[in-house]
């Protein structure tokens, strides 16, 4: 797989965390370790990223 396009799937999955993240803060129901996890998944994912594109 090209460098750019594993970079290009990497920033979908972040936006993908991002819309499930907004969703989840909207719900009443959603639990904050429900919350937390899916921030730390976006970290990592956008930590990744930057390690690739520098």
């Amino acid at each position: 797989m090209a460098l750019g396009s594993h970079i290009d799937q990497l920033k979908q999955k972040h936006v993908e965390l991002e819309d499930r993240l907004e969703e989840a803060m909207r719900r009443p129901s959603s639990r904050d370790d429900e919350i937390a996890e899916i921030k730390r998944q976006k970290l990592l994912l956008k930590d990744k990223i930057k390690k690739l594109t520098n």
